[in-house]
């Protein structure tokens, strides 16, 4: 019976075969001998009429002698009717609540517990912006001690930089940290629990909208920006006018989203705000400009991929300085102030005026829905031909606007006929 028993000479010596097998000392223990050398201890047992498995770690790092030892220990448990399995979790989970870690090791356990439900580029905004603003603060303080002055400090420091939108997502960035921690047992209590209401907040101001007696100057000097800037950035402008989506999901756009065969962009759900497929009809005039980038974008993945980095989009600033160059800053005589995102504003108050239907205009614009079961049955496609109508006329509109050089009245009729 002893010449059975495994040996240390033995187990050292055991070489990896074809397949995987196992080296037997006795009573359920044994050494399983992977194809790729790993040698991993093992006990086989039954409990309550089932056949389990108890993992006891790999050799050499556990010799034979200690893998006697917790073999022993384990049959001293199963013979009290305790489940050795369940027993190491059990002490496991023990000594990962009793262990307290700094508050930057919470706060990525955090944030790859929820970047699973982000796009990749919101998942990286929300790290690089707890790294910027909260690590240099309480990265290394036990996440059991940090306390509400601490935050009050990290948020006022925000505030002394008139960010005020960043503060009052970082306090939620934190305050979700630590619901975290207690939701897992880390901590009993959330010090970041009152600190709603506490981040100054300033009137909400909507993002520059172009005035519509202005489209028409706008349109001249855009076609002009081809001689001073870059081409693909003329082209990205151009066809968020004719598009209005928003400024993130047109620079992520891929080429492979566009199905020219139906005349329309196909917007994946997990780029869209809203988390739902959004349709996107393509004008003649949309096609052209897709067109024109094709010859300059069409070897990428990206059509609007970055000049240092093919393989990363645009960057959010080169549509907003581009505009701005173009004079619609908010400091050139005769010019309002504009951005990229105020042409969904512009675009929904002109097709508003020219007698679309508002749910038409609402579902091109990808908002949310506010009554939840509604939201549920609302399909992509949802008023298809009014959109497809819809967003020829706008199209078709602003290249009168740009033709005839001046303001053209806006009449319902227009729209219905």
């Amino acid at each position: 019976m002893a010449d059975n028993k495994l040996s240390e000479i033995k187990v050292r010596q055991a070489k990896p075969k074809d397949k995987i097998y196992g080296l037997t000392d006795g009573a359920g223990l044994r050494v399983l001998v992977k194809t790729n050398g790993t040698k991993a201890w093992q006990f086989t047992y039954r409990i309550n009429g089932k056949q389990k498995t108890l993992s006891m770690g790999l050799y050499p790092d556990v010799s034979l002698k200690k893998a006697r030892e917790m073999h022993s220990d384990a049959k001293v448990l199963l013979a009290s009717g305790i489940d050795p399995a369940e027993h190491k979790q059990r002490v496991k989970r023990q000594q990962y609540l009793s262990e307290k870690p700094a508050f930057g090791v919470m706060a990525k356990e955090w944030w790859n517990h929820q970047k699973g439900t982000w796009t990749e580029d919101h998942a990286g905004r929300v790290w690089t912006r707890i790294e910027k603003n909260v690590f240099p603060f309480i990265e290394h303080t036990p996440i059991d001690e940090v306390e509400p002055h601490n935050i009050i400090e990290i948020k006022s420091k925000i505030e002394q930089r008139d960010a005020l939108d960043v503060a009052g997502r970082v306090v939620n960035d934190v305050r979700r940290i630590f619901s975290y921690a207690v939701q897992i047992g880390k901590i009993k209590h959330s010090p970041a629990s009152e600190m709603k209401g506490v981040v100054k907040t300033r009137k909400t101001k909507h993002q520059a909208s172009l005035p519509y007696n202005e489209i028409p100057q706008f349109l001249r000097d855009l076609d002009d920006y081809t001689y001073k800037g870059r081409l693909l950035t003329k082209l990205a402008i151009e066809l968020l006018l004719l598009t209005f989506v928003r400024s993130g999901e047109l620079r992520q756009a891929r080429w492979q989203e566009f199905d020219f065969d139906h005349d329309v962009w196909r917007i994946p759900a997990e780029r869209m705000k809203m988390k739902t497929e959004h349709l996107v009809p393509l004008s003649s005039q949309a096609k052209k400009v897709l067109e024109q980038l094709k010859e300059i974008t069409g070897q990428y993945d990206l059509v609007f991929p970055s000049e240092k980095r093919r393989t990363e989009c645009m960057s959010d600033n080169t549509m907003r300085k581009a505009v701005f160059k173009m004079g619609y800053d908010g400091n050139t005589v005769g010019k309002s102030k504009c951005v990229p995102h105020g042409f969904r504003s512009m675009a929904s108050a002109t097709l508003n005026e020219a007698g679309f239907k508002p749910d038409a205009i609402e579902r091109q614009l990808s908002h949310q829905e506010r009554n939840k079961v509604r939201a549920a049955y609302i399909h992509s496609a949802e008023f298809m031909p009014d959109r497809i109508k819809m967003m020829q006329w706008w199209a078709d509109h602003l290249a009168e606007l740009k033709t005839t050089q001046k303001v053209v009245p806006i009449f319902a009729k227009q729209a219905q006929g």
